[in-house]
């Protein structure tokens, strides 16, 4: 990855982007993926990464399902599951 990295070209926005390393794996026939249980939300921005601490305080660190006899906290509205 971090060779990828290396050939990286900032973004109009002037950052390095995920989506470039992404680019990367699709043209070298590499790129994998699997469906993870949880939600999921954006912390690129100190606003949002307020938000995403406040959701971790909240309902924890991507929770799995409750056991039996233990109650999990709703999913704030907003937040892709």
């Amino acid at each position: 990855m971090f060779q990828k990295i290396r050939r990286l070209k900032p973004s109009g926005r002037g950052e390095l982007e995920i989506t470039d390393v992404n680019n990367f794996y699709i043209e070298e026939g590499k790129l994998t993926y699997e469906v993870l249980d949880g939600w999921w939300t954006d912390a690129g921005t100190f606003e949002s990464l307020l938000r995403a601490n406040n959701l971790v305080a909240e309902t924890g660190a991507n929770k799995m399902p409750a056991k039996k006899n233990e109650k999990q906290a709703k999913v704030p509205e907003g937040v892709t599951r």
